[in-house]
């Protein structure tokens, strides 16, 4: 279950990272990513409602593929999947959060930006973690450096990454996929500005494809 998902984010190669403050907006919103070109979201349990928001986004999906960013315990982790998420992703290494969702067999991503982390994830039968915050931590020139020694672990970063950086991250051959908000930021969202997300959206799929002849 859990390759099968790493394969479909791989082809998808953003995950955006999505913070709803009212449940409203979900159906809306889901429309705006499929029609964008990229069916995914992590919704984060940032706000009140946010399990609300996951549980309208996963009712209005379609094709979808819905998972809960954020996720900070085991019972968030339960909540979540009751709600209907298909994968979990957290901000650090929480082996009470990883052992859940492995039990489960369920996909989960947690955060790592350190050997000690990376190595604690690997060691729980993990091979893609969250590299988080990619971007105050040091960038990829910190990511290359620890993923060098764990030539069997693949990443996810994220925090920092936008239209401006997504490519060379997305050139690492060690990168799945790149979580940000650029595309649809929480204010947008709150706004209603369905439209401006959309074509946000195509915008960061089409700058996600390879370059020709890389």
């Amino acid at each position: 279950m859990s390759v099968d998902l790493t394969g479909a984010l791989r082809r998808l190669r953003i995950v955006p990272l999505i913070v709803i403050d009212d449940p409203a907006h979900a159906e809306p919103l889901a429309a705006a990513l499929r029609e964008g070109g990229l069916p995914c979201a992590e919704v984060a349990f940032r706000t009140p409602k946010s399990l609300d928001a996951l549980r309208r986004m996963v009712a209005a999906a379609g094709n979808l593929l819905v998972g809960a960013g954020t996720v900070l315990s085991a019972a968030q982790a339960a909540e979540a999947l009751d709600a209907g998420a298909k994968f979990i992703v957290a901000p650090g290494f929480d082996p009470a959060v990883v052992d859940f969702c492995r039990e489960r067999n369920v996909p989960v991503y947690p955060g790592a930006c350190t050997p000690t982390e990376i190595g604690a994830a690997r060691a729980r039968g993990l091979r893609v973690v969250k590299f988080f915050p990619a971007e105050p931590m040091g960038g990829l020139k910190v990511l290359k450096a620890v993923a060098a020694p764990f030539v069997d672990m693949e990443f996810m970063p994220t925090g920092g990454i936008g239209a401006d950086n997504l490519r060379p991250y997305l050139a690492f051959d060690r990168v799945v996929a790149c979580g940000g908000s650029w595309m649809a930021p929480q204010p947008w969202i709150a706004a209603g500005d369905f439209t401006r997300i959309r074509d946000e959206v195509r915008r960061a799929v089409a700058l996600a494809q390879p370059e020709a002849g890389a």
